[in-house]
């Protein structure tokens, strides 16, 4: 069965962590650390043993207008527009620096408010910085063009920021997700507003920091935390925001959509899946088993581009389950700070939501491999990590998105059968391909529907490679040049000379 007592006392291997977590943290609006205008607090708990661990202040509608007010201000007055491109590149490699100096403090909080491990926690600021790096390079390389209309005419395109842009990031990976999303904004010339998600705020808030510390203008970065109903409402139908970047689940970004198509406001969608990897019989058993254990038990499972379903051909179908339910349960799972190799679930509602969807799995008739329930005799929200297999592509199961470590097996016989499997969700994020056929894997990819492929390695790819979905997964990229397109309007000017 899953380890679970055997992780403690490894905490610390990646540095000297901070032994404490700030008790209050104030909102981020026009360069200023404020409380909230309702002077109400957000109890922020550790998901591995259900106790608070900081309060933050509860920003209200009025802490959105005050918000946007600032970002409006700091667009309007040019001061980013009015840098040479290079120079908001350096800002922002400031800002990078700035954030490496915080890496102790965000890897704690990491694992006391997001129930990341240490070596995650760490790893999500070089992560970090790796985005503001590679865009500050890019700051200067935004090109326009010109376009020859013949003699006398001198034809032209640039390209213009939107104004403010308001983003609300996933409680899963909020410091990474949200700094690349700010970082692509400064850099084309936007502002921004940033709502953090409650569950996991406090990683944002040191960013926050950074900015501050690198001298990023003020009002061009706000941050602030509140709940989605108020805050994230009022945040994304508010009449002076120009631009919307949601991360989060379809039924919110259905809200989202429909407060944008008010004032027709352009919006970059990334709204989950139910991501597939078919494995065909030439595969190596050993290195799929590795990979796709990684994709689905990394972080709990909760990742947007999970691999959450594994469409295996029949006549290896029971090695590769034998493999993985192996690799499922010789994991340690436990708290992130103690060095285990899974956390828990970020909060009570999700590992009730995820548990239910294995009885339900049952209760269809699937099968039962291993885990399928919460660990007993834990505090906090720990799942065990879950293997289905006997499961049709019709099963609530094999469609509905978990976001916890739970992993269904589905097999095939004919490589047109296992595209039509992969492609039969209402989802189309991420997809994946085993095989040592180029060919097949070529085939494969060209009629997946996904916004990214990897292929013998699930998330192959990096900051450099674009990230998007199609279909309910959403639209719109992220990560890669591409990403910059997604801040930006092509303004034509021409000229009769």
């Amino acid at each position: 069965m899953t380890r679970f007592d055997s992780c403690a006392g490894q905490a610390g291997t990646m540095g000297e962590t901070v032994t404490s977590i700030r008790p209050y943290w104030k909102n981020f609006i026009d360069g200023e650390w404020v409380d909230g205008a309702g002077d109400e607090r957000i109890v922020v708990t550790d998901p591995a043993t259900g106790a608070p661990i900081a309060e933050v202040a509860r920003a209200q509608p009025a802490d959105v207008d005050r918000a946007v007010a600032a970002a409006r201000r700091c667009f309007e007055s040019r001061s980013l527009a009015e840098m040479r491109p290079h120079q908001r590149g350096e800002m922002m490699r400031e800002v990078s620096l700035r954030l490496g100096e915080l890496a102790d403090e965000i890897a704690t909080v990491e694992c006391f408010d997001n129930g990341k491990t240490v070596e995650r926690g760490y790893g999500d600021v070089a992560l970090t910085q790796r985005y503001l790096d590679y865009y500050a390079g890019m700051a200067d390389k935004l090109e326009g063009r010109q376009i020859p209309l013949g003699e006398g005419v001198l034809d032209y395109t640039t390209h213009m920021p939107f104004g403010v842009s308001a983003q609300i990031v996933p409680w899963n990976g909020p410091l990474p997700v949200g700094a690349r999303s700010i970082t692509c904004a400064l850099l084309t010339g936007n502002t921004v507003v940033l709502k953090s998600p409650e569950d996991s705020p406090l990683s944002l808030f040191l960013f926050a920091e950074a900015c501050e510390r690198a001298g990023v203008p003020r009002g061009a970065v706000n941050i602030l935390c509140g709940y989605g109903h108020d805050a994230g409402a009022s945040l994304v139908a508010h009449g002076d925001i120009d631009h919307i970047v949601f991360t989060g689940s379809v039924e919110t970004g259905r809200s989202v959509l429909r407060a944008a198509s008010e004032r027709i406001i352009p919006c970059i969608m990334e709204l989950g899946g139910k991501s597939g990897a078919i494995v065909y019989p030439d595969a190596d058993l050993e290195q799929v088993a590795r990979s796709a254990a990684r994709g689905i038990f990394h972080h709990a499972g909760q990742i947007c581009s999970a691999g959450a379903r594994l469409i295996v051909h029949r006549s290896i179908h029971d090695d590769l389950v034998a493999r993985l339910k192996e690799a499922a349960e010789t994991l340690s799972v436990g708290p992130g700070i103690d060095g285990c190799d899974m956390g828990p679930l970020i909060s009570a509602r999700q590992l009730d939501r995820v548990e239910s969807l294995c009885r339900i799995g049952v209760a269809e008739g699937a099968t039962l491999v291993t885990g399928g329930s919460r660990l007993a005799g834990m505090p906090g929200h720990f799942m065990a990590p879950t293997l289905f297999t006997g499961v049709r592509p019709e099963m609530r199961i094999a469609q509905e998105e978990f976001f916890g470590p739970v992993v269904v097996v589905l097999p095939f016989d004919s490589p047109e059968e296992a595209v039509a499997i992969a492609n039969g969700t209402d989802y189309g994020l991420a997809a994946g391909v085993y095989t040592n056929d180029l060919r097949l894997a070529h085939w494969t990819a060209d009629r997946l529907v996904a916004g990214q492929v990897y292929v013998n390695e699930w998330w192959t790819g990096g900051v450099e490679t674009p990230f998007g979905g199609t279909k309910r997964s959403g639209y719109g990229r992220e990560k890669g040049q591409e990403a910059l397109l997604g801040y930006v309007q092509t303004k034509n000017v021409g000229i009769r000379l």
